[in-house]
């Protein structure tokens, strides 16, 4: 199947549906990632006053906020003057079923810091 079209009223939900997910998987981790941070800063400052060496390379990766890129989408949608809507499969992958090019990293980087204060 090369396109198909769909209700904007059906689009629009599972869109706001994703990018809601998407958001407070990514709040989640920005707060684990906060944690992890201070955790480490901390620790280095107590090393820098005990005279030790100091590494400065956080091997900490932030997480990344993909928000817009729904809102945009749904904007998109919401503005249409189209009861209807035609993606393509592609489109479909990434709008409907969540399968966005970043997603394999983002989820990488929300498992990392999911658990928040860990």
């Amino acid at each position: 199947m090369q396109k198909i079209t769909v209700r904007r009223e059906d689009f629009v939900h599972a869109v706001e549906k994703n990018r809601n997910g998407h958001r407070a998987a990514f709040e989640e981790a920005l707060e684990g990632y906060r944690y992890r941070l201070t955790v480490e800063l901390e620790r280095r400052l107590r090393d820098v006053a005990k005279g030790r060496a100091i590494d400065l390379y956080f091997n900490l990766p932030e997480p990344q906020d993909h928000t817009d890129d729904y809102d945009r989408v749904l904007a998109m949608a919401q503005m249409s003057i189209d009861d209807e809507i035609e993606l393509t499969e592609d489109e479909f992958g990434m709008y409907v079923m969540d399968q966005w090019d970043w997603k394999r990293s983002f989820a990488e980087t929300t498992t990392l810091y999911g658990g928040g204060r860990r």
